[in-house]
């Protein structure tokens, strides 16, 4: 079972079709491919696809739709493969998956299934990370500039951090982490399955089966810094290490008195009332990565 996100418009027509089928072909494999048009697609082909007891399903898209596809696949036999069709395909890039077409269909084909972790908060899966404050507003006031007045992504980003920055949001919380209590005001807290490098890119893990969830928490920061963690956690990478709380543990509790809150979880943007508890599924996913 292949599941591919057609619904971003990039061209899978007929043609795109028959070319990756014949990708599968070229290494014996006979793939039913399904060009999904809506997140609900996906994830009702996935789960027809796990009570069938197939077992592999490659998802094809960015972050976003190999999330959708991996949290109906989360504590099954079934195994995921990942064909990186996305813009930045963090997930793919941190397994070292191939980010090719042809690559990425050996892989699947080809590879070996490896038990990762994933994070989990209040029963939604996130593969990468997940962020509270300023992130998910801007995502939130992006998508809604995109579908009301037509702009451009880009664009409809660049007006919503401008807006963001203007408001100069701060959230009063408190965290219940390895059996202690802290009581922040942040802008911005960024929850990461497994450790990311510090001090280097936020966009990157050396590994996902620690068994543990990392903790960053931004420190008081200047509008400037406000700016600088939007374009870090929209590229994938954020400051360095001294300019955050870093804290792991295998759960943790995020209090406030507010009575929902957005929650971006690799990417997409959700509603959620408090307190949020997240913690890590150790090795809850087979993903296919490559066999070297």
């Amino acid at each position: 079972m292949v599941i591919v996100n057609a619904s971003a418009g990039l061209g899978y027509c007929g043609g795109w079709t028959a070319a990756l089928e014949e990708k599968f072909r070229s290494h014996g494999v006979a793939p039913d491919i399904t060009l999904a048009r809506s997140g609900d697609e996906m994830i009702a082909r996935a789960e027809k696809a796990v009570a069938d007891g197939a077992p592999l399903v490659v998802a094809g898209g960015g972050d976003g739709t190999i999330n959708a596809v991996a949290s109906v696949l989360v504590g099954s036999r079934t195994r995921l493969g990942v064909l990186p069709l996305g813009t930045l395909n963090h997930f793919a890039k941190d397994l070292k998956i191939p980010l090719d077409l042809d690559g990425a269909v050996a892989n699947a084909v080809l590879g070996r299934a490896c038990q990762i972790d994933v994070g989990e908060v209040n029963g939604r899966i996130f593969l990468n990370n997940s962020s509270l404050g300023m992130y998910p507003d801007i995502v939130r006031d992006r998508e809604q500039q995109q579908k009301k007045l037509g702009r451009g992504k880009w664009l409809a980003f660049g007006h919503a951090l401008f807006a963001a920055l203007r408001r100069f949001p701060f959230m009063n919380m408190r965290l219940k982490i390895n059996g202690e209590a802290h009581l922040r005001r942040t802008p911005f807290v960024f929850i990461g399955n497994n450790e990311y490098l510090q001090g280097l890119t936020m966009g990157a893990r050396e590994r996902l089966d620690s068994g543990k969830l990392c903790l960053y928490v931004a420190q008081n920061p200047t509008r400037l810094g406000l700016l600088r963690y939007a374009l870090h956690a929209l590229f994938g990478k954020l400051a360095e290490a001294r300019d955050f709380d870093v804290l792991s543990a295998a759960e943790l509790v995020i209090e406030t008195r507010h009575h929902r809150l957005r929650v971006a979880t690799d990417g997409e943007v959700t509603h959620m009332q408090p307190p949020l508890c997240y913690r890590s599924r150790a090795s809850a996913l087979s993903v296919i990565v490559p066999a070297a």
